[in-house]
């Protein structure tokens, strides 16, 4: 099925959804996707993020290279569905999306795939599958499972400020999550934690802007914020499953990642060809706290693979 286009000849982008069954996939592509440079394509993190957050890779098109954004179903410019409930929002679906995303757009035959966060572990999933079109593996700030998350969650909950600590483990207690003092604590390991840019970009305010009208997503998969993950995806693991990658692969994090070292090791051990790059100014999103850094580490990746 072709997919519904806009083109907008200005910027050199080209907007526009991807049937999905009854739903529909927002996609923005910068560049031209049959330029004979592999496409990349970035999967947001969330789960139920926006692509906003991720603008500024579109600089990895310098190099001639089509860079597709696109948004999850439940997120973004896609198709929301605050009704449906755990048993529709799994890993499948979004895989099924992604493949989907690939064949409307033509791609499948050869791609390169860049996860950032949930995206990333969304990545890990899709080149398990051994896909024969993928060309290289980025994932970026990803951890190979939950269970080493959320056990290094507490690890960096205990180096706040003690009255942060305990404002977090009073209200998680006492389940008062909407109360004014959990949320700026919660705000005060995001601003070590999650991005380090104060006050964050405005690409990354637009995502959490978008997120706070529908977080279905997110909150059903994921939970109540980055350091409570109680969601579906709470048991989930691709650690004893990550030695069937075999896509040239690049694994980035930041020195302060809530995605820390220890959750990105299991990658690093097992999948065989790999490298990893780690930002020792950044957190979660080296692509907007080091950013030209970060550019410059994922282009001479990709065109050493070209």
């Amino acid at each position: 099925m072709c997919p519904t286009v806009v083109v907008m000849n200005d910027d050199m982008t080209t907007e526009g959804f991807a049937p999905f069954g009854d739903y529909e996939t927002w996609y923005r592509i910068t560049g031209d996707v049959h330029s004979g440079v592999t496409p990349l394509v970035i999967a947001h993190g969330g789960p139920g993020c926006s692509h906003d957050y991720l603008d500024s890779l579109t600089a990895l098109a310098r190099s001639g290279r089509a860079v597709v954004h696109y948004d999850q179903l439940g997120g973004g410019r896609s198709t929301h569905l605050p009704d449906h409930g755990e048993d529709f929002w799994t890993v499948e679906l979004f895989l099924a999306e992604l493949d989907n995303l690939l064949d409307s757009l033509g791609i499948r035959g050869r791609y390169d795939l860049l996860g950032q966060s949930w995206g990333g572990m969304l990545a890990a999933e899709h080149a398990i599958r051994r896909p024969s079109g993928l060309r290289g593996l980025v994932i970026s700030n990803s951890p190979a499972s939950m269970a080493l998350w959320s056990s290094e969650a507490k690890i960096l909950r205990g180096q706040l400020p003690p009255d942060i600590e305990s404002a977090l483990d009073r209200h998680e207690a006492n389940d008062t999550l909407d109360d004014p003092e959990y949320q700026a604590a919660t705000t005060a390991y995001y601003d070590e934690h999650v991005c380090r840019i104060l006050p964050n970009p405005p690409e990354v305010m637009r995502t959490f802007e978008i997120m706070a009208k529908d977080s279905t997503v997110y909150n059903t998969m994921n939970g109540p914020n980055e350091f409570l993950c109680v969601g579906t995806l709470r048991d989930w693991s691709v650690v004893d499953r990550v030695e069937n990658i075999t896509a040239p692969t690049l694994l980035l994090s930041g020195r302060h990642d809530e995605a820390t070292p220890a959750t990105v090791q299991p990658f690093f051990d097992h999948i065989g060809n790999v490298r990893w790059e780690i930002f020792e100014d950044s957190s979660h999103m080296p692509f907007v706290e080091e950013h030209e850094r970060y550019v410059d580490v994922v282009d001479a990746f990709l065109s050493e693979l070209e």
